[in-house]
């Protein structure tokens, strides 16, 4: 086990990237760049024992730069969406940038994807890691607030990826971060998505216009296609006649989480491979998304096309657009107080 970096490119405005990669004692390994804290490759193990990359994204740093659909990143100041881009805090008005329609999406035009972080390097005899930081500063995007923030990647010999998030403020702003990692356990590049079989430990989502922005109201999802409570393949319902999944185009939706502290959020599996991943976060929801944007995106990594559904992803986040709607859980932090989530994907095969 141990970690290595090596250069990997130079930014359109001229900033150096590196890429590390981390190995466990049983051979997993992730590679992250500094540039969007990016995991760029997992390889965990399938049935077989052979190790396979099931994280989608580029081979190089300039398609991350021009047209990533966030593969992999770090999503900040807030992920998901916020409508019109507007919200009001302690009497004031805040107007942060468009990109997504009529609304704001994970963080404005050049959010956290789109910088390059201060990286350390982690090492103990269980678990290797890296955390990164930066400083976000006040108005960053419309945010407020002087933002110091930190996100550990962890890779632990029990086969976890573990991701921490610590932020802290000088100024009462909102904050919501997450990652944008797009799985496909079959390996990146072999198919769609659909005959993955999913567990979402959910009672209820959050009902939206659409713009798939909240109408504030929490639908149930028993007896309807976002019912997950059981183990389901994904493609099964997905084409169904009801109108949460006509306005996502498919699976793009924020289940809600029982309970507080570290808890199940979420099994995927793959039979074919075996491949297992598991879920747990601190968060009070995660957005299920099925890749129903990817559409033909070639020269992809290892020259591969991403077609329809070609990867999901599992986003551990507040709601969306909570800062205006109070009933929410709230995404206020003020000076004093401290920013703190942590999720954790679990790797096994059966």
């Amino acid at each position: 086990m141990g970690i290595t970096s090596e250069p990997w490119g130079i930014t359109s405005d001229g900033k150096h990237v590196e890429l590390f990669t981390l190995e466990n004692k049983n051979g997993l390994e992730a590679k992250i760049a500094s540039y969007g804290g990016i995991i760029v490759s997992l390889k965990v193990l399938d049935k077989t024992g052979a190790l396979g990359d099931v994280v989608l994204g580029f081979d190089k740093l300039a398609d991350y730069e021009t047209r990533s659909p966030y593969f992999g990143a770090i999503i900040g100041r807030y992920a998901n969406r916020i409508a019109k881009g507007n919200f009001t805090l302690d009497g004031r008005e805040y107007q942060l940038a468009l990109n997504n329609g009529p609304n704001s999406l994970h963080g404005g035009r050049v959010g956290f994807d789109k910088q390059v972080w201060n990286v350390k390097k982690l090492c103990s005899p269980s678990e290797v890691g890296l955390e990164l930081s930066r400083a976000s500063a006040d108005g960053e995007e419309g945010y407020p607030g002087n933002l110091e923030c930190t996100v550990t990647y962890i890779l632990t010999n029990d086969d976890e990826l573990k991701i921490e998030y610590r932020a802290t403020t000088d100024k009462a702003t909102v904050v919501n971060l997450t990652n944008h990692t797009y799985f496909n356990l079959a390996g990146e590049g072999s198919g769609s998505i659909l005959d993955h079989q999913l567990v979402v430990y959910s009672k209820c989502f959050t009902a939206t216009d659409d713009s798939l922005i909240p109408t504030g109201e929490l639908h149930p999802v028993e007896g309807t296609p976002l019912d997950f409570t059981e183990l389901h393949r994904i493609g099964d319902r997905i084409g169904a006649n009801y109108p949460a999944l006509k306005q996502g185009m498919g699976y793009d939706h924020n289940f809600v989480l029982a309970g507080t502290g570290n808890k199940k959020a979420v099994k995927v599996v793959e039979k074919k491979s075996g491949r297992v991943v598991e879920m747990e976060t601190t968060e009070p929801g995660v957005q299920f998304y099925s890749g129903n944007q990817l559409n033909k995106l070639a020269s992809c990594k290892n020259g591969h096309t991403y077609d329809f559904r070609g990867g999901f992803c599992l986003e551990a986040q507040h709601f969306p657009d909570s800062p205006n709607h109070p009933q929410f859980p709230s995404t206020v932090l003020r000076p004093g107080e401290t920013y703190d989530q942590t999720t954790i994907y679990k790797f096994t095969v059966e």
